[in-house]
Formats: C-alpha cells, structure tokens, sequence
C-alpha cells in the first residue's frame, strides 16, 4: 500500500453532510496534455457539523481556491493526497477551485481520460474526484452547468448531461459549449465527452406527446453497428411507460460508445457512456448473445434515468437499490421481448455458478454491505443479480399490481432525493400491507441460505416439512431465519397441475392458492415451517411436488426426489424453471460420484427433450428446448458439487457429451436438418431459437466424426456462414476439439483474425476463444498475450485473455502444477499498475479457493499472499487479497 493500511468506511459512522452544494458550475479547457477544470461551487450549511468543508480529491494539482472571490491564503486550508478541507466557513458560501488535469496518462479510466480519439469521463462510483475537488458522494445533488473549450476541428462533438443551452467561438477560434442540466445530480452521474464522432439521430414521442431527441454517437467506423441498439432504447422507452409508468424527462437522450471502458455501460443524466461490447451490433460483428446483451444493456441504464438517477442511493452501501432494482426492471424487459422461461434460467445460471459462489468466497457480503475499503469492489453478483432476486421477492409477495403501486408510491415519494433500501421496503410494506421487518434481512444477511425439504405421504395426506438454515459466512455467524416466498406446485400422475383450491391446507405459515389454483405461496418465516395438504386421492400415488417455482428465492434446496419423480417433472411441469432445474439435478447426481441414478438416466431425458424439439414450431418453445439442451457448465458442477476432484469432474462431462453424441446421433442429425440455417440473419427471438438448436446438434453431430470428415464438417459450417453467431458456433469446436491438427486450427483462426482485424470486438472474441481452450497450455497463453493486437491498457482486450481464462478454462487454470494461478497472479499484478479496478475484478477467482481441494487451495493462496507483498499494491487489490487471505 502507498500510505500503510487503509480504513474500512462504515455504514453505522454514516453521517450528513455538514455542507451541500447546491449548484456546480464546470469549466473544462482542454489542450493536449493537459486540461484546466475551473468550478464555481454554490455550498450552505445544513447540519450543525462545523465549520469546515471537506472536499475529495485525488491526482489533482490544485492552481487556486477563492472563497466569495477572495484567493485563500496556504492557512486557510488543509490539502492532502486524498482531499481538500476549507476551514473557517459561515452558512452560505461561493468557491472557486481550479485544477489540473492529464487524461492522457489516466490509465486507471476513472474521472476524465482519453479513449483512442475522443476524452470521456466515468465518475461512478468515485471518480469525479480525480476531475476536481468536490463533494463526491451521493448525497449531494447539485443542479450542474457545464462549459466545455476545446480545439472545434479535432473536437466537433462537445456533450455533456442535460440540454445544450449555448455555443460559441473563442477568440482564438476554439469552440465553446455549454450544457444545463435542469434536474439535481450526484457527481457520480456526471458526463463530458469531446471527440469527432458520427451519430445516428431518431425520434421518440413519449406518451404525454413530447418529442425526445435520440442520438448514438460512436467513432466513424462503427456507426453502422448502433441500429440495433437504437431500437432497443425506443422499445426500453415504451415499455417503461407502459410496464412502470415512468416517462423520459429531458429534450435529448444520449448515448456514446467509448472503447476504453471499465464497466459495460453508465447511466449518466441524459448522456450514457457505454463501452462498446454493450452498444455495437451487426450480424458479421456480434453473436446471438451479444445482440442479447446490447438488449439488456441499453434498457438497463435507460431505466436508470428514474431507478437511480431521479431517485438515487444515500450512501454506497445502497448501492443495490438503484443496480438491483434496475436489473429486476431490465430483466423483466428482456422476459418480455424474448422468452420469460429461458430468461429466468439463465439468471438462475448466474446466481448459482456465480453469485452462490461468492457467497461461499471470503468476499461474501450482503446486498446491503455493513463496509467497505474500495467501493469499486462492490459492483459484484451480490449487489447485482441477487439484490434483483430481493426486489423479485417483493413482487412475488406483493403481487405484479400491487407491487407496480409501491414502485409508484416510492418513486413519488423520494423523486429528487437520495434514499436507502428501508425506504424501498416501506413503500413495498404499505402498499402491500406486510411486515417486512424480518425480510430486510436479505439486505443485511450474507450468504446462500438453504433449504431441506421432507416429504410424507399417508392416506391422502402429503405433509412437506422445510427447514432453512444459512452458512457462516467473514464477520457473520449465527444467521437469523429469513421471511422467504417459496412457490409450488402438486403435478398429478396424468401430468396436470392438481387443483389446490380443492384441497385442506395447513400451515401455521401464511399461504395463498394463486393462479386460479395451480400454485401456493408460502411464505417461510421459521427456521421449520410445515404444511399439509389433505383430501388428495387415496388410491393415486403420492403427487409429484413442484417446489420453487419460477426460482422464487434465491436459495439452495435439499430435497430427495426418486430419479423418476425428477423425469417426470422435466416432461410435464407447468413451470419452466422447475422443468430445467429437475434435468438438471440429473445431471448434478449423475456427475457426482457419491450419488447413484436409479430409474432414469439424464442423457436419455436429454435425448427425449431433442426429439420433442425436432417438432417445435413456436420460436419461445424452441428457445426453451433449446436452454434445456445446454448440459451443465464447468462452473455450475463446481457449485452444485461438494468434494469434487477438478478433472476428473472436468472428464465426467465431457465423457457424457460423448456419450451423448454417439447414443442418439440420429436425433442430432435430424436437428440439424430441421434447423439447418437458411435465409437472412435477423436477431429476432425465431432466428436466434432456431441458431440456438442448430449449434447445439451440430456440436453433439462433430463429436461422432474424426479425421477429414470432422475437418470438412467444420470448414463448410464456418465458410457458409453469414453471421457471427454461426461462425463462433463452429470456431467453438474448431478451438476445442483435440482431433484436428494444429495446422488445421491454425489456418481457420488466421483466416478469421485477417478477415475482422480492424473490428475491436471481433478480435476480443478471438482472443476469448483460444483463451478458454484447454488446448492452450501457459507458453500459448503467453504468446497470446504478446500478440501485436493485445493492449493490457484497454480493458476488453485485458477481460477476453486474462479474465476468460480464469472463469472458463478450468483445465488449464486449475493445472496441478500451480502454472494457471500463476499465470493470473502475474496478470493481475502487471494491471494493478495501470488499472487497479480491473485488477481487483480479475484477481476475485482466485479468492474462491475454498470449494477445490487442499492442494489447490494452497496454491491459489500462495498467488494470494505473494500479491500481498507486492509494494505499492492499490487499495482495490489490497481489500480483495486481504479479505482473501483473512
């Protein structure tokens, strides 16, 4: 560390401001190497804290400090590397501070910093301090004015938040422009762009009738690629209307692609800056996924402008009330443009592989974290995805209607201000007239809690008894229960949902019969809840129990179900997520080598989901056949299995593929043939179903061929291709497959780097690829990291070699000889000298040592603990590494 240990912020010492600024005026003079940032700041007092003024500040070189235009005196003021206190104050106050800045040599690309041709800024979460001194919390709204002189010819596009109010020449002949931004802001979400870009310009009527100006900007080059996008930012617009009654505020609405970028994308008032991953689409450029993601993306940080920026958070350990909240929103979007089944499961994937992970890591904290070292830690799955899964619950218990009139109440109620998450589970609690006191420990709990479920089964009468529990977890021991709505269902032996508005249902628990009945809620409470259902047919075998539909609480569940019951719910369900998560219990039993399968066998269920689909014209039960043929991932076994020994897990899976493959290659031919591509690419939910179904058979189909017929099979897929989805789909196997020869390999992935080398994102895919094969050992790795088109500096590129290796070549990063955790040591600390929050990011899978075995875990913490040692380590890294090794 530069200056010894730093101090953890906490949220109990949370305090208000002494003073707030209520209105910023910002001047930006930017000249090569070196820009000038004058502001004029509007401050009052408003508690009775003192008469000092303590404004953040890093890598500044402060010129001057006026107070009411009077020049402060070296006395007046006190100045460290971390801030800059004005002592002396009265009530009311206006300061001048000038600085300097050089974004240039802003590796780290937090405050002001060039990307390529252009300057942006990204000062989420604390980056406005490297800018200019300055209240840079979130619960200090300023209403901003910006001024912005630069050289207009290499600069034509001068942008900031709000409206453009005016625009001038210099007297030198420099161009002059000045943003208003007429709604009170956080520094976080403040934005300045300059740069010669092009732009795509449409138009948006909101349903009050006004006029909205929408523009894309991006360099030249890669304007054609924002169409997609813009579409998606008109139909994010309609449905927020429609789905939360939330309309645009602003004139204009703005969006830059930038290629230096941290983060994906941020929601700055009226002007996102998006990294170009989360913007750019065309068919030749961006696979299925990513068109998916540009989807999810663009919503999200739209739906921000009302879920975080007209309401923002009081302090950062709220953080998941703006993210989490706008996930849930994004989300629900993506459920309704596409498929709600397959859009659940895969957030389903996410928390299990991931979030459940980090839960199990030393850097488990709750949804609302107790404290922090470097808030840039904590944009983690936890605050994320599992803080949407808690405002999932809140609808779940509510109801869509009445939870839509909470959101309702607690936007009207906090428009304007910065607000917490007890303030979100009032509106909830009133509106849905529950006691939400116990619920809110899914804020202040860390960790995955579990559930174990019983059943018993005695003349008509089923009796389930679940109890919860949840793991100890760093600085938290002895978890209370909590206030969780569970979901289920009876499926009868014909297959139909049994009616349970005609049963006798008990519970000491409270309970609804919900969807004309077909579903209960229940909601747990205890750390034992039992509920009997009675007046079942006695002469019919037990019912088959639907537990945990639609993934109602993100908890792991314990429940022993014969391995028929599980097939049957996989053919017959009424609920997609219970159908998915029973295949792939299969699975998980069938991989474990402590379980044995009686009764049914996953591959052949598998194989009997493939025919179904052969007949499938619907495109969302195509896109669903489609995520029930994904057999579990590499990372989801590792989560879902205790005591597993890494290759061999590895070689389980790839052995049922095989098998797979060659027990049903006639199902694969016959998909394949069905949906076989033809015609015009188009990102459509058909296309992408049908694309999906035809890499899926096509990749069990080259696992029956070898020699020249694999090699034919894979050149034809890939030179026959018209978009990228499938020529990844082939170059996927192409990488992987050890059948081909070298030469073979090579030649298709020269082919394709000579073909796309002047588009950035293809060439990530490149690198992300061979990357994640285990074919590569650590020298590939190394000459893939010393090839002319790899940039350290620029964050994508860094992501598609270092951060894919660690997450998804398990093979080769979890080599017994300790190379691949080397390999990553030696990566994260070369970045943490030039960007410490993507070295923080990147060094978080080795802080997940616990669930492999002891050999391993020695080796990931020796790579821990000689990060540890390093001097000048940033304090992103140290509060990982530290906690890791705690």
């Amino acid at each position: 560390m530069k200056d010894g240990q730093p101090k953890a912020i906490q949220l109990a010492d949370y305090q208000a401001p002494a003073y707030t600024t209520k209105k910023t005026e910002l001047f930006f003079d930017i000249r090569d190497g070196e820009t000038q940032v004058t502001s004029n700041l509007s401050v009052v007092r408003q508690t009775d804290g003192g008469s000092s003024l303590e404004l953040a500040g890093e890598d500044l070189e402060l010129v001057s400090v006026m107070v009411d235009g009077r020049e402060l005196g070296s006395n007046e003021f006190l100045k460290d590397s971390e801030s800059l206190t004005l002592l002396g104050l009265d009530e009311a106050h206006q300061i001048q501070i000038v600085t300097k800045i050089c974004p240039e040599e802003n590796t780290a690309l937090e405050g002001l910093y060039r990307s390529g041709g252009m300057y942006c800024t990204q000062c989420e979460a604390e980056g406005f301090r490297k800018i200019t001194y300055y209240q840079d919390r979130p619960d200090v709204l300023s209403k901003f004015t910006t001024t912005i002189i630069a050289d207009g010819e290499r600069y034509p596009n001068l942008l900031s938040n709000g409206n453009l109010i005016a625009a001038s020449k210099t007297a030198d002949g420099r161009s002059q422009v000045t943003w208003e931004d007429p709604f009170p802001k956080p520094s976080y979400l403040f934005a300045l762009v300059a740069g010669d870009l092009a732009v795509l310009e449409d138009e948006f009527v909101t349903c009050s009738g006004r006029k909205v100006t929408l523009q894309i900007f991006s360099e030249p080059h890669n304007i054609e690629q924002c169409d997609y996008a813009m579409d998606v930012l008109k139909r994010s617009m309609k449905w927020d209307e429609e789905r939360f009654g939330r309309e645009y505020d602003l004139d204009i609405f703005m969006i830059v692609a930038v290629e230096d970028f941290n983060m994906g994308a941020m929601e700055n008032k009226g002007l996102n800056v998006f990294n170009t991953s989360c913007v750019l689409a065309s068919p030749d450029t961006a696979t299925d996924e990513t068109y998916e993601r540009v989807e999810a993306v663009v919503a999200h940080e739209y739906f921000h402008n009302w879920s975080g920026n007209r309401v923002t958070c009081r302090d950062w350990f709220q953080l998941s009330l703006k993210e989490g909240f706008t996930v849930f929103r994004d989300a629900e979007f993506s459920s309704d443009m596409n498929s709600r089944a397959v859009k659940r499961i895969e957030d389903v994937g996410v928390m299990r592989a991931i979030q459940f992970a980090e839960d199990a890591s030393p850097l488990a904290h709750p949804v609302r974290p107790s404290s922090y070292l470097e808030i840039s830690n904590f944009y983690t799955v936890t605050i994320y995805e599992k803080g949407a899964e808690v405002v999932r619950m809140y609808q779940t218990l509510l109801g869509e209607e009445n939870f839509r009139k909470a959101t309702d109440v607690y936007f009207d109620r906090h428009d304007g201000t910065a607000a917490t998450t007890d303030d979100f589970a009032q509106a909830m609690s009133e509106v849905g007239n529950i006691d939400l006191t116990q619920f809110k420990r899914w804020y202040e709990q860390a960790g995955t809690p579990h559930l174990s479920v019983k059943e018993d089964f005695i003349d008509g009468q089923l009796t389930l008894s679940i109890q919860q529990s949840c793991p100890d977890t760093p600085s938290q021991v002895g978890k209370k229960p909590f206030h969780m709505p569970i979901l289920m269902g009876l499926v009868g032996a014909s297959g139909d949902s049994i009616d349970l508005a005609g049963l006798a249902i008990e519970s000491a628990a409270a309970f609804q019969v919900r969807d004309a009945g077909q579903s209960l809620l229940l909601e747990i409470r205890e750390e034992t809840t039992e509920i009997k259902f009675s007046k079942l047919n006695t002469d019919d075998a037990k019912p088959v129990v639907s537990f945990l539909r639609e993934f109602s609480a993100p908890v792991k569940v314990s429940h022993e179900r014969s391995d028929s019951e599980l097939a049957f719910l996989v053919e017959n369900d009424r609920d997609g997520f219970v159908r998915w998560d029973a295949l792939q219990t299969l699975w998980v039993k069938h991989f474990d080598d402590r379980q044995t399968l009686v009764g049914a066998d996953p591959i052949q269920t598998f194989a009997q989901v493939a025919k179904a689909a052969i007949d499938l014209t619907d495109a969302e039960d195509q896109l669903f056949a489609g995520t029930m043929l994904l057999v579990p991932n590499e990372n989801y076994l590792f989560e879902q299995i205790s005591g597993f020994e890494v290759d061999s897990l590895l070689d389980a899976r790839e052995a049922a593929l095989d098998a797979a493959a060659a027990q049903h290659s006639d199902v694969w031919a016959q998909l394949c043939e069905r949906y076989k591509p033809t015609g015009a690419y188009a990102p459509t939910a058909s296309g992408m179903a049908q694309r999906g179904l035809y890499s899926v058979a096509f990749a069990l189909h080259a696992r029956t061929l070898s020699g020249n017929a694999l090699e034919k099979a894979l050149s034809e897929r890939y030179f026959s291709a018209d978009n990228l989805s499938d020529r990844r789909s082939a170059l996927g196997i192409i990488t992987r497959n050890p059948l081909l020869t070298s030469d073979f390999r090579n030649d298709i992935l020269e082919h394709f780097f000579q073909q796309w080398q002047d588009q950035a994102l293809v060439i990530d895919l490149w690198f992300n690829l061979q990357a994640q094969s285990p074919l590569y050992d650590i020298d590939a790795l190394n000459k893939l990291a010393s090839h002319p088109s790899f940039d350290l500096k620029n964050p994508n590129r860094a992501r598609s070699v270092y951060g894919v290796f660690a997450m998804l070549n398990n093979r080769r990063f979890h080599a017994l000889d300790g190379s691949g955790y080397d390999f990553m040591g030696r990566a994260v600390a070369r970045l943490d000298e030039l960007n410490p929050q993507i070295a923080s990011r990147l060094a978080t899978p080795l802080a997940r040592f616990g669930r492999y075995d002891s050999k391993r875990q020695g080796l990931m913490r020796g790579v821990l603990e000689n990060l540890s040692r390093r001097e000048n380590l940033s304090k992103d890294l140290y509060e990982i590494v530290s906690k890791s090794l705690a």
